[in-house]
């Protein structure tokens, strides 16, 4: 074995090691709860613990949550593609300057 292949493999035992030990060191929620439920759901819990009401209601609500992650993912693909246009015209026009 040469010395890079010698380098990979224990880059990969860190690696794995690493991921093992985060995973082992995240605290479990409790019964019925997830590990890690995110600060989405804590900070809507301590809205509604604070007594909040909001000052106006929505035009138009989802029919459903999966109707509303529909919208959500739609606005990522649009966002992405935006973003990756400017990127292709950009490495485009420097192609095309590179040529000249």
């Amino acid at each position: 074995m040469n010395r890079a292949t010698i380098e990979i493999i224990l880059g990969i035992a860190v690696i794995v090691i690493f991921v093992i030990g985060t995973l082992l060191l995240i605290p479990s929620g409790a019964e019925g709860e997830e590990g890690w439920g995110g600060a989405d759901g804590g900070a809507a819990d301590m809205i509604d613990e604070s007594g909040y009401e909001p000052w106006f209601n929505p035009i138009w609500e989802p029919p459903s949550g999966e109707i509303e992650s529909l919208f959500f993912c739609v606005q990522a693909a649009i966002g992405a593609v935006i973003v990756g246009y400017f990127f292709g015209y950009w490495r485009g026009a420097k192609g095309r300057k590179d040529d000249e």
